[in-house]
This record gives structure tokens, sequence and C-alpha cells, in this order.
């Protein structure tokens, strides 16, 4: 039989009729006993209007801690919450103190004790129990003697949440107490589980909010198609997962037969993610502007983002320069995935000379690459959405299977091998456990 019934049941007895009294002073108790069971159940049916009159938190750990302070006469309290997942205890406001969040392990302390074995906690004297965590009255200058710390538990019997009670005014913490307050404990519980849903549905709503900004970001910074320029076949695909990525492209004309193009991978996800991609692309805007050489584009861009970047994020990132008219391709390779340029004939070339990745490391140097282009090559620049894909069995799709694929299509459009990418991954892909966001690059020389 579930406790809250047990308990209904217990009051309907009291508040019966009972046999005739043998004397007056029986028959002055037995009112005194109908009496305090009336008060009893009127106050349990107040309590349950109160603890169930919000959804936030914080106000209704408040309350409970209210209600259990103002009728046990304890000076003070902390209610915790149980995470069973982390195997912690947390609470959002100590009664009496300021707000604070304070986290606690399992089984340790009197707290963690009580929340792991279930088991009702009443001390005279806290000092004298061993695992009573003193650091707490010596940082709030506080002495605890009297302590009752009891579970909350739901209609199954799980604790979730502990209560603990500080200091009784007027001597020790009595069964009368306990009684009192597990007739509240599933109340309490019921008003817990659905404060910490709504919790969590707002957290999900701040999160979505979030993914929306970031991802309105993302695709701002990103070009709606590539560039048009005489000797060049250029496609690009990007394709977001669930999460926002780093993920990042562009295409810069230098003049009519000179591109710079990069491919970045921020690390991490989110809006600060996507921000710092902003940050990117407006640097490297300006840099363009007034320096030429791409050794000196990357350092600078590695200072900037080092100076700018509180969050600590790092990039990796190719730069490529292709000059038509001197039929070659220069380029840096900061950490990122190595691009390849396959060739009419012979193995494809890998496009590895650079550096670190950007935002790690102050002063750092990039060395400059560079390739000779032939009309029929293909470069290929993705980023790790695409190796990294994994399939069932935790395989990578890898660099070398991008190149495969794009070998067999060569003959075709840039936008053709692209297509080709993206269609082989998906396969690979199905049933792997992994998603992230993807670009994949084709720049054919005609």
């Amino acid at each position: 039989m579930a406790k809250a019934d047990q308990e209904a049941r217990a009051l309907a007895t009291a508040a019966r009729p009972a046999p005739a009294p043998a004397s007056l002073d029986e028959a002055q108790e037995l009112l005194a006993q109908q009496a305090r069971a009336i008060d009893r159940l009127h106050f349990l049916v107040e309590a349950s209007k109160m603890v169930n009159s919000t959804l936030d938190l914080p106000e209704l750990l408040s309350i409970i801690l209210n209600i259990a302070t103002r009728n046990t006469n304890a000076d003070r309290g902390t209610l915790f919450l149980v995470d069973h997942a982390n195997k912690q205890l947390w609470s959002v406001i100590a009664h009496g103190l300021e707000e604070k969040e304070i986290r606690l392990p399992m089984g340790r302390g009197i707290a963690g004790t009580v929340a792991e074995a279930g088991e009702v906690l009443n001390l005279a004297d806290a000092y004298t129990d061993t695992r009573f965590d003193r650091d707490f009255d010596r940082q709030f200058d506080y002495r605890t003697r009297s302590l009752l710390c009891l579970p909350i538990k739901d209609r199954d019997e799980k604790v979730v949440g502990v209560l603990e009670l500080l200091n009784k005014r007027d001597g020790p913490f009595t069964g009368d107490d306990i009684e009192f307050l597990e007739s509240l404990s599933v109340h309490f519980a019921i008003a817990l589980e659905n404060a910490r849903l709504h919790r969590e549905s707002l957290e999900r709503q701040r999160m979505e909010r979030e993914l929306t900004l970031a991802r309105g970001i993302q695709e701002g910074l990103l070009p709606d198609a590539p560039p048009h320029l005489d000797g060049l076949d250029i496609a690009v695909r990007h394709q977001s997962s669930l999460q926002v990525g780093g993920d990042y492209y562009d295409f810069l004309l230098l003049d009519p037969r000179t591109m710079l193009f990069v491919v970045a991978d921020v690390e991490g996800k989110g809006v600060a993610s996507a921000l710092m991609m902003s940050n990117l692309q407006a640097m490297l805007r300006a840099l363009v502007m007034h320096v030429h050489a791409l050794e000196g584009i990357a350092f600078l861009l590695n200072e900037h983002i080092l100076e700018g970047a509180r969050s600590r994020k790092f990039m990796t990132m190719f730069l490529g320069l292709v000059d038509l008219a001197g039929r070659g391709l220069h380029y840096i390779n900061a950490g990122h995935i190595r691009p390849a340029v396959i060739r009419r004939e012979g193995e494809p070339a890998w496009l590895s000379e650079g550096g670190l990745p950007i935002g790690l490391f102050p002063d750092s140097r990039y060395e400059r690459g560079f390739l000779r282009l032939e009309s029929g090559d293909v470069i290929l620049t993705c980023t790790d959405g695409i190796v990294e894909a994994d399939n069932a069995v935790g395989d990578q799709f890898g660099s070398e299977r991008m190149v495969e694929v794009a070998h067999t299509r060569r003959q075709g459009a840039a936008q053709e091998i692209v297509e080709a990418v993206f269609a082989e991954v998906a396969d690979f892909a199905r049933g792997g456990q992994h998603s992230d966001d993807k670009v994949m690059m084709a720049i054919k020389v005609r």
C-alpha cells in the first residue's frame, strides 16, 4: 500500500467516532486527539496546495523549506535533489543563507548517506557523528547542534531528495517531527518532479533558441553560391547536422584571374563557434585587403584569434590561392584535414604544408606550399564531417575513400563530384553513431 494511502486511511481512522470514554479525562484526551488529527489533515491539504502552486524550482524549494522549518521549529535547513545519473546531490538554495549551488557526492556526509540508504538520521549533536562535515559551519560561521535528515521518496519509494534541518529551537527533533515530514514526503516528491520536468522543458527551449540563432549566424556567413571564374569549375555543398557546428568556407576574388578560398572548422558547437566563424570572416576579409602573403594572413589570423577569443577556441583551416595566370596553387594548411589534388595521371597530391591550427599558440609560423596546376586537375577539400563519418562498426569514411570516389567522377563537372562524395558518405554512414556538419568542395581546372 502506498504511503499516501496509508496516511489517508490513518487520518480517516483517527476521525471516526471512538467507543464511549470511561471517564471525563479520557473524553477530553480523545477530543484533543481528534482535534489534532483534523488539524493535521487540514494542514496536509493546505501544504499540498502550497507546494503545487509553482513550477519554479528555487521557489518550490523555498516553500518546502519554509513548511518544514516552521512546523518543526528548526533554525534553518537545506533541501537537496538527487541526481541519480551523476550520483550527486545538489541544491540551488540554502535556507538562511544566500542562494548558492551546492553539490555533494552520493554516500558522503550526512545528506549523502541518507540519500544512499534511504533512511532517516536524527542527531541530538551533529558533531558526535564522524560523517558530519564541519566545513560548512566554519565557512558560514555557524554551529550545528541538533540535525534531522530524512529522504524524500516518491510513490515508488525512490529517493528523489533529501531534507536536512538544523538546530530545533526547543530541543532535539522528535518522532512527531519525523512523522509530520514523512506524511508530506510524497507531496513534496510529486511537486519536485513536476518542477524538474518544467525546468528541463525550459532548458530545452533555451537550447533550441540558441541553436536557431547559431544556425542563422552560420548560414548567413556562407556564400549562396560559388563564384564564376573563367578557367575554373567550382562546386561546394554544406550540410548541417542536428547540432550547429563551426564549419566555414568562403571565396574571395582578388582579381579576375586570382581567387582565395578557405575551408575552416572551429572547435566546438553552438553559438560560441558560430560567432567565432563571424569573427574569422570579418578578420579574413580585412586582412586580404592589406596583406598579400598567405604566411602573413595565417600569422595575423592566429594572433587576432588569440587576442580576442575569451572562450579559448581554436580552428583548423585551409587557405588556398588559385593563380590562373601562373597556373599554380599556393596554400597553407593550418592543422586541417589534408586536401588532395587529383591529377590526370599518377597518384593524388596531398596538400599538407602549413603549420599548427589557428588559435593554439602565439607567434606560430606558417610555411606556404605550392603546386603547379594542369588542365583537368581537381582540388578536393572538406571538413571532418566527411572523412570522419563512421559506419555501424565504427570504421571511418576516410580521405582515401573520398579521393577514390572523386577519381571515378573526375571527367564530370565539379558539382557531380561533390554530389557523388556526399552520396557515398550517406550510404557508408548508414547506421553510424556520429553525425557532424559537412563541407565538401571541388575545384576543377579547365
